[in-house]
């Protein structure tokens, strides 16, 4: 029997299909019941799932990150398509295919390993260089790299999906930087490869996509900051130095990118290198968050998503011939 996946699923339509909890929450209604809202998940999208009349006690053997086995009815409601659940079982990871939860990147892999290497040998200060490539020598940060999202929700989320977020920002980078005298495009390229590269340990992604526990505590930009400080610390090991000033603005990339306290940066940037790294970071990660957007949404009549309450917005699809 085919698959039911998440983009496939229509309003009414009874469903009785693997996927994986990526979230769990119990939460209580107006009435005091428990009831259980369930992130579910497979490689084409993710589906809310809705189980009423729950206690925490009958829901204590399934968790966050487990595959479950789900049974209910599709239903449409205020343009989202949510699954009325009439039962939920845990269901043995040994049993799945994971190639039907995990989503990877459309573009080759190995090719754009292969830009990202040839951009940071492009660096022209020979120390910088010389810096990036202790990160390309450390194999094993490298292969996780050409495994990790860029998130487990929003953008790039979805294997390969780091290195892709991370080469597409080299390359809008190196066609405008020229007109933008003031930043210096070593500095941007390295800073652009550091940014989210810790993501290769604030996140888990051999079956659904999670934080690590390293992830929860200390998060992506304190981490990168550390991983600097230990490439180097071998940089300087091997009789090379970097200036101290380099070190800083690097660092201050990296505490920087999100661009704003609200959004999680320690500091706020101060550098044309930061400035930019910011908005082509935010520039990339929000044009590839509304197509996903778009792309995933079950109602192919209509010319708007759904209300998208993270964002505070509609999307517009366009105008169907059909």
């Amino acid at each position: 029997m085919a698959r039911q996946f998440i983009n496939k699923i229509t309003d009414g339509e009874p469903v009785d299909e693997i996927f994986a909890l990526a979230d769990k929450q119990l939460r209580a209604n107006r009435n005091g019941d428990g009831y259980l809202l369930a992130d579910l998940r497979d490689k084409t999208g993710s589906l809310h799932g809705l189980l009423w009349n729950v206690s925490e006690d009958s829901l204590s053997h399934i968790n966050a990150g487990d595959y479950v086995q789900v049974k209910g009815k599709a239903q449409l409601y205020n343009g989202n398509m949510q699954l009325i659940i009439t039962r939920i079982d845990l269901v043995n990871q040994a049993e799945i295919d994971p190639e039907d939860f995990q989503a990877g990147t459309d573009q080759d892999v190995t090719e754009l390993f292969e830009r990202l290497q040839n951009f940071l040998q492009s660096i022209s200060d020979p120390q910088l260089r010389k810096l990036m490539q202790v990160f390309l020598s450390d194999e094993s940060m490298m292969e996780q790299l050409r495994m990790a999202p860029a998130g487990t929700k929003a953008h790039h989320a979805y294997l390969g999906g780091l290195i892709e977020h991370i080469v597409n920002l080299m390359e809008v980078a190196s066609r405008i930087v020229d007109l933008y005298p003031s930043v210096n495009p070593d500095l941007l390229t390295a800073g652009i490869f550091l940014h989210d590269l810790a993501k290769v340990r604030e996140l888990g992604y051999e079956g659904t996509f999670v934080y690590t526990d390293e992830g929860q505590l200390i998060g992506h930009l304190v981490i990168g900051i550390e991983m600097l400080n230990e490439k180097i610390q071998t940089l300087e090991q091997q009789g090379e130095h970097l200036e101290e000033e380099t070190v800083l603005r690097l660092k201050h990339m990296i505490a920087s990118h999100h661009g704003t306290y609200e959004f999680g940066s320690p500091k706020l940037p101060m550098t044309p290198e930061a400035i930019a790294l910011h908005h082509l970071d935010n520039l990339d990660a929000k044009v590839n968050e509304y197509a996903a957007i778009i792309e995933a949404d079950p109602n192919k009549k209509s010319h708007w998503t759904p209300y998208n309450p993270r964002m505070d917005r509609k999307l517009f699809k366009g105008i169907s011939e059909g």
